[in-house]
Formats: structure tokens, sequence, C-alpha cells
């Protein structure tokens, strides 16, 4: 549908002047925020992105390929509407260790929000309180005061990453890094809730990928940026900045400087609109973005300056270059939290300056979004309608499946044929055993008063678990293990405890939807976080010697066949902070004796469909005692969903043997269409 905006500067708005910025020295970023002058006309070598070429892959088209001459690399392939533009980057190359901290970074209020509090403690000699950090000072080449990070231990064992390089498709090499990222600031979370301490994990698990250089697109550049999609959300800034999107780790403006028609300049690459500013967002195909500067909560305020930032963004005005546009929204799950969406690609059709609320003037920038992108943060702002009021939502069959039993409402929609709904079965949220299972080891109560703590030694739920809490503050998994203990109704802690999450149900607005060529799926009208739980497998647990595993009609006979690569790497990044991942392997995995049929009754779980490429994994879960300990299947997400994106899991490898039994189902035909299909499962 074509929206049209009726957004215009009104007559008392100044438009910019661009003569008097040829005299100014601008400032050019390297990724990460570190910041050097140009002091020579010769740029440096570029570090480039090893996604040069992608062979087996022609749906992939990078905006600008690379080709190195005496200048560096000169991107080709960004348009306007006198044609094509050729430009060389100048200042792209990385400094993977450094954050500046010049004012551009203190003038930001778009900081991302913690997960923790930052850790204080009070000095011996003057009693004042130091702020504890991971990173060091220094001193730059120019005077320039610089934070410098720690040098970092070796890895573990490096040869069990799979580097960025290894990938031939760009897709998994995203993914690969950001699962990455998130199993290493997991684990170290985990370290510091051990030692009573509150740090920045996310800043300190980027510090460490960027210094051991695990990441990807390391060289700036304009336009899109292979595997990263239009949709998909960080919920961290950093995130952006380890697979090359946004560079800077706090300012709202990436840039480069650039040679466009033997004449260097700045232009703007990447924005994050996240609320520091008066900017208007209301429009989903248009963004009034407002400058940087002026806004420093450590001195007074004032006009905003034409230099850094602002001078890329009024150089692209009249280049007319596409520039990334990363929305924010707030995150539903945490108060102070916030969620990056990714918009696709936007050019600045106007700019101008105005005076702010405060009374300074400040800088002004329309762009408008580039036409024939998917949706971005449109798909999200029509969920949250649908939240509010799923009478909304279009084309539904039944406004609730569950009919009332679940906590929210699963609506069932259908927007590609006339089918009327899935098979006939009874709706249940608890799985039923036909016998007793012995072999897993029931938890015990714990005596924890209120609420487990990480790090008590007294909490033998924290003690059967591996001294661990399996959950995070927010209620987010911290890896994939044999078995998770959840505390039961025989321990002394409170509903609250942070470990009982999947015994309380979904919290999540799903719906059921008519797939084009596999049948019903599930999604989530809610932006889902890596590690959140998603549902539990409920149906019949029935013996195996009683299952014909030839017999194609039960599509709803859960297993626990070894799943696929992805998911046994789940764990992966502990050795980056020298530690063993503890991942599974396809030789030590062992299945559990159990199987769960949801042909006849079953809940949402029943619909996901498999990818060989999955978002979702299973996990075995003890809470109960009343059934001799028996497990649950759990669902958690492997990394961040955004909103309306199917909800899939690896069904496991096809021939493979479960257990002394030796029993395997019939390898099926796979149909996920992902680029590392294996073409079958079982």
């Amino acid at each position: 549908m074509e929206r049209n905006s009726n957004f215009s500067p009104s007559s008392s708005q100044e438009g910019l002047d661009a003569k008097p910025l040829r005299s100014l020295t601008p400032m050019f970023p390297a990724p990460f925020g570190f910041n050097a002058y140009t002091q020579s006309a010769t740029p440096p070598f570029v570090c480039v992105s090893p996604f040069a070429q992608f062979p087996g892959n022609p749906s992939f088209q990078p905006l600008a390929a690379g080709v190195l001459n005496s200048n560096g690399v000169t991107f080709a392939g960004v348009s306007d509407s006198n044609g094509p533009i050729n430009a060389t980057p100048i200042s792209a190359a990385y400094r993977a260790n450094v954050h500046s901290l010049d004012d551009e970074d203190e003038e930001e209020e778009e900081e991302e929000e913690e997960d923790e509090p930052v850790f204080t403690r009070k000095s011996s000699k003057s009693g004042r309180k130091i702020k504890r950090s991971h990173l060091g000072g220094s001193d730059g080449l120019d005077g320039t005061k610089i934070k410098r990070v720690k040098p970092v231990r070796k890895i573990f064992d490096k040869s069990l990453l799979l580097l960025p390089s290894s990938s031939n498709h760009p897709r998994e090499t995203v993914e690969m890094v950001l699962s990455t990222f998130d199993a290493l600031r997991r684990r170290l979370l985990q370290l510091d809730e051990l030692e009573d301490i509150n740090r920045r994990p996310d800043l300190r698990a980027g510090a460490i990928m960027m210094t051991n250089e695990f990441r990807a697109n390391m060289g700036k550049r304009i336009g899109s940026i292979p595997g990263v999609e239009i949709g998909d959300i960080f919920y961290f800034r950093i995130e952006m900045c380890v697979v090359g999107l946004h560079a800077p780790s706090m300012a709202g403006i990436d840039y480069m400087t650039a040679r466009f028609d033997h004449q260097e300049e700045p232009v703007a690459v990447c924005i994050v609109s996240s609320g520091g500013y008066e900017n208007a967002d209301d429009d989903v195909d248009v963004l009034v973005y407002s400058g940087q500067g002026g806004n420093n909560r450590y001195e007074e305020k004032h006009d905003q300056k034409l230099e850094r930032g602002n001078l890329a963004l009024e150089k692209s005005t009249y280049r007319k270059n596409e520039i990334r546009v990363v929305r924010s929204a707030k995150d539903p799950n945490c108060q102070t939290g916030k969620i990056y969406i990714y918009d696709g690609l936007y050019k600045i059709q106007d700019a101008w300056k105005e005076k702010s609320k405060s009374g300074f003037n400040v800088f002004k920038y329309k762009l408008l979004r580039e036409p024939g992108q998917r949706d971005g943060i449109a798909v999200w702002k029509m969920t949250q309608k649908w939240i509010e009021n799923p009478s909304l939502r279009g084309r539904v069959i039944l406004p609730d499946l569950s009919s009332g039993i679940e906590n929210i409402p699963v609506c069932l929609v259908n927007e590609v044929d006339h089918e009327k709904g899935p098979s006939h079965f009874t709706y249940v949220t608890k799985v039923r055993y036909s016998k007793p299972i012995s072999s897993m080891k029931p938890s015990q109560g714990c005596r924890c008063l209120s609420v487990c703590l990480p790090g008590d030694r007294n909490c033998s739920c924290a003690q059967v678990n591996g001294g661990d809490l399996p959950y995070s503050s927010l209620g987010l998994i911290a890896s994939r293990r044999n078995m998770i203990y959840e505390c039961s109704d025989s321990c002394q802690c409170s509903y609250n405890c942070r470990n009982r999450v999947t015994q309380k149900g979904i919290r999540l607005h799903f719906e059921v939807f008519r797939t084009r060529n596999r049948g019903w799926g599930l999604r989530s009208w809610d932006p889902i976080r890596a590690g959140s739980f998603i549902c539990e497998y409920t149906g019949e647990v029935i013996d195996e010697s009683k299952v014909d595993l030839d017999d194609d009609d039960d599509d709803y006979l859960f297993q626990t066949a070894c799943p696929g690569e992805k998911t046994l790497r789940w764990n992966y990044g502990a050795e980056l902070a020298e530690e063993p991942s503890g991942t599974f392997s396809t030789d030590t995995y062992n299945p559990l004796p159990i199987m769960v049929s949801a042909r006849n009754m079953g809940n949402v779980a029943r619909f996901m469909n498999h990818s060989c490429s999955p978002n979702v994994f299973w996990q075995p879960v003890q809470h109960d005692h009343s059934d001799d300990g028996h497990p649950h299947i759990m669902f958690f997400a492997m990394k961040h969903i955004p909103p309306m994106t199917e909800l899939t899991y690896d069904y496991g490898v096809s021939g493979k043997e479960r257990g002394s039994g030796g029993v395997s189902r019939r390898a099926k035909r796979c149909l996920c269409g992902s680029p590392a299909c294996r073409g079958s499962f079982g």
C-alpha cells in the first residue's frame, strides 16, 4: 500500500547553509567508535568484508563490489538521480580495541540500557566511589584521551570455533557471530553473578570478540550489509557493531570519508534513532532525524555544530547516497530496555535548522524510505496494534484456538487458501504419561527463603544444576544442558523465584497460520529474545515399543533425535572466556527415553515445522516430583526472533539411531529452504 507523507518544514525553519562547511576539517570515525583526523590524501589500506564473492549463491547481489586500486577500495553501485557514484572509503580501517572519549560519544543520550546496573566500589584511600570497568585509559597519537580494552586472555581452543570466514553464506556468518556473542555474554553474566558483581557483559563480550577478530563485515560500506536483513532485531548496540551494521557503540551517526568524483567528503552510512533526541518517527516510511551534539549531560546545552556526523548527513543530503536506518522500540519484557530494528535503506530528502524545545538550534534531516523493500518497522507497529486489539487482525478463522485454556489467546489465521483449520485435536497444556519413567534423576527441593540466588552454595537446586542457576534474572536460559532442574512444589522459595520459568506457561501472543507448502505453522506477534522460553511440547507420552516409526500417519510424534549442528553448537562462545563450551556433539549425544505424540492432543508446539537452520531448540526440563521426575520438553529461542517470523526447530538428523534399540524414523524430504538445508530430516 502506498503511503504519502504530509510533512514539510515550516516557513520559520532555516535551510542549511552549506557554503562555510568547506572550510571545516572533518573528523572521520573508524569502526567501534575510534576517531582520527585525516592527515593525508592517501588513504590507508581498507579492511574489506570477506564476502566479496558468493559462489553457489546467485540470489545474493552485493550493493558495492570491492575493487582494489591506488586509492584503496572503490565502491560502485550507489546511485542517485544523476547516475552512479564512485566512492572510495578513506577511513574505514578497523581498530577493534579502541573506544573514543571525544564529546561525540559523551553527547549522545542514545546509549543502550543495561541488563544489570554498573558495579561501583569505594576507594580505600579517598572513600569516593569508583566506577569499575573492563576498559583502561591511555593517550592517542594526537593526544586525545582514549579508552583501550585490556588485553584479553588467549582463546581456550580457537580450533573449536567456526570462524566467520569459513562460511560461504553471509547470513550464516552473521548468525554465527551473533550466536557466539550472546553465548559469551551469557557466560560472562553468570560469572559476574557468582562473584556478586554487576558489570556490562555485553560490552565486555563485544570487546573480546573485536580483539579476537571474530566478527563480520569488517569494512565500512554504503548501502546494505551482507547477511543483515531488514526486520532483524538487536537487544544491544554492540551487536550491530560485531556484524558491521553500525560501527559506533554509542553514537547515533555512523559515517565514513569517501571519494566522489576526485573529491573527498564525509557521508553518512547508518543512523540509529533511539529516542535520545526529538525525532519524528511515527510514519513507517518517513523519519525526521535530529543531528547530534549540544545535549551533553556534563555541560551546558548549546547549539549543534555542523561537524562530524552532522556534516556527513549534510553531505549525504545532496549526494543522495543510501543510508541504513535503525529504529528502536521499547522492550516489552524489560522496563528500561530497548530493541533496535533494522528498517532498511533511506535517502535524505531535505535538511534544515530549527530551535528545539530546550531553545537551542538543532539540525533536522528528513529521510524517505527507498521503495521496493520488505517491511521493517511497519511489521512491528502492526503487531503492536494487534496485541492491543486482536480484532484488528484480518483473515481470522478462530480468535482463540485454545478455547481459553492458555493465558493468552492463540489466534488461527489463513491468508493462503480456503482451508478452515487443522485436523481435530484436544488442546491441552500438560503432558499425559502412560507409565512412569524412573531413569531421570528427580530434582530436590531447596530451602531458600523467598528466591534462589546465584552463588548460594546452600541452594540444592543450584547445585543439581552444576552450581549455576540455569536462568538469568530476566528468565533467559543461560546454556543448553542435558537436563535443567527448576524449583518444584517441594521447594520453599516463592513462585517468583527466577528458577521457575517454564512451569508458568506461555507468555507470548501466538498465531497458528497457514503456510504455502508445509501445512500449518506457528509464529508470534511479540519479538522474542534469544534464550526466551517459548512453549512446552505437550501430548501423550507413549511406549516406544508400540510405535511404528515407519508409519507416516503421525506427523506430530516428537522424539529426542540428535539435532543438527546449529542446535548442538548453541553453547559455543565460552571458549573466548577460556572455558570449555560444554557443547554437545553427534558422538556424545544421548537421546532421552521419551516420545510424545500430539496427534490427538497437544498445544501450539505441534504446529512448529522443521528447519535445518532453526530459530528454536528443545531442552529437557524437570520441575515436579509427582510423576517420578519425568522430563518436560521445553522450547527456547536460539536467536532474536522478530515478530511474524515462523518458529521452527530441528526435528533431527535422518537415519540416526536412537539409543541401544537402534530405532530410527523414515527420512522425509525437507522443504525448509535454508542455505544449509540437509535435504531430509528424520
